[in-house]
């Protein structure tokens, strides 16, 4: 036992040619899929899927990866094919999410859940489209681990930390107004300078 009281479980991934272990402080009762949907936009009841990425960890200490890319069937938006480079012609021919559903469905059976905004975006967007496909993907019992959450928790989002991490200040006077009028002043300074394509 590590002094966390977690068992470090050792998962191999490839690095190059060679496998490099990974010592993770987990403790997996039953496996944990850490997932991402690439999709045509960001509303689940309106939006598809076009890619979903599942590493599978399991108790044992093995890995497993899957990539499923299919054909949303309806266009994807250029401002989608912006931020994750997929096109139409990419997904041409590809099967649409109903074909590949009972796989994934399978692969996801009795693993608890992780991914990076996966209670806003990609669990609803898959559950929608499960459903569209006639599945039913049930979330009871299973722990979601969303590691945006744990990182908007541990790390602040507040004017303190704008102010260190645009100007390497420390917010000393904080929530006295002046003293955070002449933060924030510094702080939107730093990032006109920072970002010279935001609007002047």
């Amino acid at each position: 036992m590590s002094q966390t009281g977690k068992i470090l479980v050792s998962f191999y991934q490839e690095a190059g040619d060679k496998l490099e272990k990974l010592n993770l402080p987990l403790q997996l009762d039953r496996p944990l899929a850490i997932f991402d949907i690439e999709s045509t936009g960001s509303t689940p009841r309106a939006d598809r899927i076009i890619e979903i990425a599942i590493i599978k960890l399991l108790p044992d200490g093995n890995m497993e990866e899957y990539v499923f890319r299919v054909n949303p069937e309806v266009p994807i938006p250029p401002e989608a094919t912006e931020i994750h480079g997929i096109t139409d012609a990419d997904v041409a021919g590809l099967p649409p999410f109903r074909e590949v559903a009972p796989k994934i469905l399978q692969i996801l059976e009795n693993c608890d859940l992780a991914g990076y905004n996966i209670i806003r975006f990609d669990i609803p967007m898959l559950v929608e489209e499960f459903e569209r496909a006639g599945y039913h993907f049930d979330l009871a019992g299973r722990r979601l681990i969303d590691a945006q959450k744990i990182f908007h928790k541990r790390e602040p989002r507040d004017l303190s930390a704008a102010l260190k991490f645009y100007c390497n200040e420390e917010h000393i006077e904080a929530h006295g107004a002046a003293a955070d009028a002449r933060a924030t002043l510094k702080v939107l300074v730093a990032q006109l300078l920072r970002y010279p394509d935001l609007p002047h």
